[in-house]
Formats: C-alpha cells, structure tokens, sequence
C-alpha cells in the first residue's frame, strides 16, 4: 500500500505559501533567508528519492512544471522523471512528463485508490487547498514540516477548519541547520 507524505516548509505562525518566492507575494522567498543545512539538503533529497510519485494540486504543479524540466542533477532528474498526479478541474492537458490529471470533484475518491495500489510514498509539496482536503478526509499518512524560525504575520496557513480535531504522533524531531524537521503520523494510526 502506497503513503500519502505532505511534506511543507512552514513558519513558525503556520504560514506555508510563497517559501521560494515564485509567486511573487509580499512576504515570499522567505526560506531563502535561513540555513537549512546539510542535514536539511539530504532529508529533502532523501525524501524525493524515496518517494515514487508527486500528487499536487495545480497552483504548485505549474509552479514546478514551469521550474523543474530544465534543472539537472539527481534531485531534477528524479523530480522530472517521477509519476506526476495533478489535482485540477482546469487543467486538461499537463505538458510535464509523466503526469495525469485527478478531476478536483474526485480527488477523495481518487487518492484513496492511490493509496490501495502498491509502491512508495506519494509525496505532496504547496498544494494547501489539495493538503486540506486530505488532511480532512484522512488521507494523510505522514506530515513532514521543515519549520522556518520567522514569524510571517500573514500568508496561507497549512492549518484552517476541520470538521472534528486531527490528532497527530509526533515521530521524530531534529534539528537541520537553521531550521527544525518534525514528522507526524495521524494519531490512530
């Protein structure tokens, strides 16, 4: 059975978007400004190259189809070649390789079956509407937060309303140069 694995850069106030600056809001580009540190580098690259897919929502897909094909290295070439699940009622006709489009009104119906077939972690990255769902569905298996020492003040949060309270294990906690990595597993599990 494959793993749904949210993996998010995050500020200590619970701010997840804009981390590299690509969308070009007001308080983005704000992970650049802190060391993560060798320890940091190798957990992201450990985590991309045990992960066999992506599932991401369309914002942060066309985020990363506009920025990945023309990178190299084994980070890239991993990235590039994986399978790629793109949630979207918009997009019709994803031009990165290897990917497929999930219809936004299918998405619960659609992970689930992704969860039942066999293989690796499905790695999600952004993705906040698309992590909300799951998180709300209980289709989250794994929780990664890389978490940034800056209070943003404002910006989309990873956390908004739930239905009922979503208890979490904590798993393991270490620091990565400026930063701390937490990983989380849904508390019933």
């Amino acid at each position: 059975m494959a793993k749904i694995v949210v993996s998010q850069f995050m500020s200590l106030d619970g701010v997840v978007e804009d981390p590299g600056g690509s969308e070009k809001t007001e308080r983005g580009g704000w992970a650049f400004k802190y060391e993560r540190g060798a320890e940091g580098d190798q957990f992201k690259l450990d985590e991309v190259m045990s992960s066999d897919a992506l599932l991401l929502g369309r914002v942060t897909y066309t985020g990363f189809a506009d920025a990945w094909p023309s990178r190299e290295g084994e980070f890239a070439d991993k990235f590039n070649g994986m399978t790629k699940y793109v949630v979207s009622d918009t997009l019709s006709d994803p031009e990165w390789n290897n990917s497929h489009v999930i219809a936004g009104s299918d998405v619960v119906a659609e992970v689930t079956k992704l969860r039942e077939q066999p293989g690796g972690d499905i790695l999600v990255n952004g993705s906040v509407q698309l992590v909300e769902t799951l998180l709300e569905n209980d289709l989250v298996d794994e929780l990664r937060l890389m978490v940034y020492p800056t209070v943003l003040g404002q910006g989309k949060r990873l956390f908004d309303e739930t239905s009922e309270p979503k208890g979490l294990k904590l798993v393991s906690s270490k620091p990565a140069g400026e930063t701390l990595i937490l990983v989380y597993e849904p508390a019933s599990s």
